[in-house]
């Protein structure tokens, strides 16, 4: 199902990811999805969220107050100096772990937990996208990710762009994302009628979008 997904949304994926982790987040939740639509500039999803006054800056601060960040890094500046004092240089050790595994490896607990597991057959979008850090999709973020296929079917479109994991995000009403949202005035009716004229200003209805 992945390959449905437009490039914007597949950035959008991988966005989600660097802001859980940014946040030091052990999860991947709505309110991940909806900063990582806040980070593509030129998408039908951006340009729908800016004519709402929906910034990152107050979405992130948003999360922050109501999520909270999770703890530092367990390896802080004075490990890293008692390391470097018995020839154990981190950086290089992160470097290294980064070029073999990808961005924060290191940080990746489960690995050292759990080691490493056969995927299982794919039960939904989010079990069907690839790696991405070990760093899991909460329940309702893979609904969002559901949500944005259907969103995509009853449009009429043959791929999922970043409008339809926006409709997605609002349709699910529930999650971090959907709340935000509709505190800063983004109602899920709102919404749904700047992405769809957004979509009939592209001429995204049918057709190709981002």
């Amino acid at each position: 199902m992945f390959e449905r997904f437009t490039q914007a949304a597949r950035e959008v994926v991988v966005h989600a990811q660097e802001e859980a982790r940014d946040l030091r987040h052990g999860y991947i939740g709505t309110e991940h999805l909806l900063l990582a639509l806040l980070r593509e500039p030129s998408s039908v999803a951006m340009r729908a969220l800016d004519r709402l006054g929906i910034e990152r800056d107050a979405v992130r601060s948003d999360v922050v107050r109501l999520v909270g960040e999770g703890p530092p890094n367990r390896l802080g500046e004075r490990d890293a100096e008692v390391l470097r004092s018995i020839g154990i240089d981190l950086d290089e050790v992160r470097r290294r772990l980064e070029e073999a595994f990808g961005p924060g490896a290191l940080e990746r607990r489960d690995r050292v937990r759990h080691g490493w597991r056969r995927r299982k057959r794919c039960e939904s979008i989010a079990d069907d996208i690839p790696f991405t850090g070990h760093i899991p999709f909460t329940p309702r973020a893979k609904k969002v990710l559901e949500l944005s296929l259907r969103e995509a079917r009853q449009l009429g479109h043959g791929y999922i762009g970043t409008e339809h994991i926006l409709l997605g995000l609002v349709r699910e009403r529930e999650g971090m994302a959907a709340r935000i949202l509709a505190q800063r005035g983004a109602s899920d009716q709102r919404v749904r009628n700047v992405v769809i004229d957004e979509l009939a200003r592209g001429g995204g209805l049918p057709g190709r979008s981002a």
